[in-house]
Order: structure tokens, then C-alpha cells, then sequence
């Protein structure tokens, strides 16, 4: 087993599991933000669910790494315990492990959704058009492409990754 996989197998436990411990030993010491969808930093405390209940954070830092693994029920899964249904990384990491099951036309809606609460996170943007071009719907990538144009420029990585796939789609298809 990986250490990415005995990570994740670590983490989803500890979601079911969820035993509530006290958590005094805190001090009150200021804790410093930690990028949890680094790889270097996955094995973080920060980035690992406590005992008790995970926060959307958590939850989604989990799921991630599970997609990342290629495990994409069991990020849905692990989506699914999200307090916040409605928080854009959720519904999107939910859309993007929804669409790489096959069911490409489920998923739309969850990207959608993620758009209408936050218009410029281009990730979503990038997912959205990657769906359409599952379904051969070109000309719907393109619009999410020039959108991520003028949300961050043509050198941020969604433009870059949707601009490729693409590309990619065009030269299979003509």
C-alpha cells in the first residue's frame, strides 16, 4: 500500500469513526495556515481530520487526495459528510469525481452551482468545460475557457490545462 493510499485509508477512517476527544492542549498558541492540497504537506497535522468532527476543511482536503487517487466513490463519500453542501470546493471536487465516474451529465449541475456562488473560481470553470467536451460540446468549453481569460489571464494553470484539452479535443476530432 502507498503512503498516499495509507493516508487516505487514515483519513476516511477517521471521518467514519469520528470519536470526540477534548481538545485542551491548545494554549491558545496562534496556528499557522497550512496549504493542505500540497503534497508535501498531506501528512501535516493540520491537514489530517482530529478525532471528533471533521470540518468542511478536512473533509475536503480528504476527498481530494482520494480523487487524486483515482477513488472516486469514496471521495463522494467522504464529500457527502460536508456541513456545507453549498461551499464551491465541495461542489466542485463533488462534479469533478462525479463526471470521472461516467455520469458526466449528473456532475454538470454541481459545477453550475459552484459558478453561480463564486463566478471566478476558474477550477470549476476548468472542470465545466472538460465536462462539455466529454459530451463533444466544443463551442460550451470555449465560452468556459475565455472566462477563465478574464478571470486570470492565459498563464494561469486552468486556461493552461482547459487550453490543452482542448487543443487536445480538436486534433482527435479533425
Amino acid at each position: 500500500m502507498t503512503t498516499v493510499r495509507k493516508f487516505v485509508a487514515a483519513l476516511f477512517a477517521a471521518l467514519l469513526v469520528a470519536l470526540p476527544i477534548s481538545a485542551e492542549a491548545d494554549f491558545g498558541a496562534p496556528k499557522k495556515k497550512v496549504d493542505c492540497t500540497k503534497p508535501e504537506n498531506k501528512n501535516k497535522a493540520a491537514c489530517k481530520p482530529s478525532a471528533g468532527e471533521a470540518s468542511d476543511d478536512e473533509i475536503f482536503n480528504a476527498a481530494y487526495w482520494m480523487a487524486r487517487e483515482g477513488q472516486y466513490t469514496e471521495a463522494l463519500r467522504v464529500l457527502a459528510l460536508a456541513a456545507n453542501k453549498d461551499d464551491p470546493r465541495i461542489l466542485n471536487a463533488t462534479g469533478f469525481a462525479t463526471r470521472k465516474l461516467g455520469r458526466v451529465e449528473a456532475a454538470l449541475p454541481y459545477y453550475q452551482k459552484a459558478l453561480s456562488i463564486d463566478p471566478n473560481y476558474v477550477l470549476a470553470r476548468e472542470y465545466l468545460g472538460e465536462a462539455y467536451l466529454s459530451k463533444g460540446d466544443l463551442d460550451s468549453a470555449r465560452v468556459q475557457l475565455s472566462e477563465i481569460e478574464s478571470r486570470c489571464g492565459v498563464g494561469c494553470t486552468a486556461y493552461v490545462n482547459l487550453a490543452r484539452h482542448i487543443s487536445d479535443f480538436v486534433g482527435q476530432s479533425g
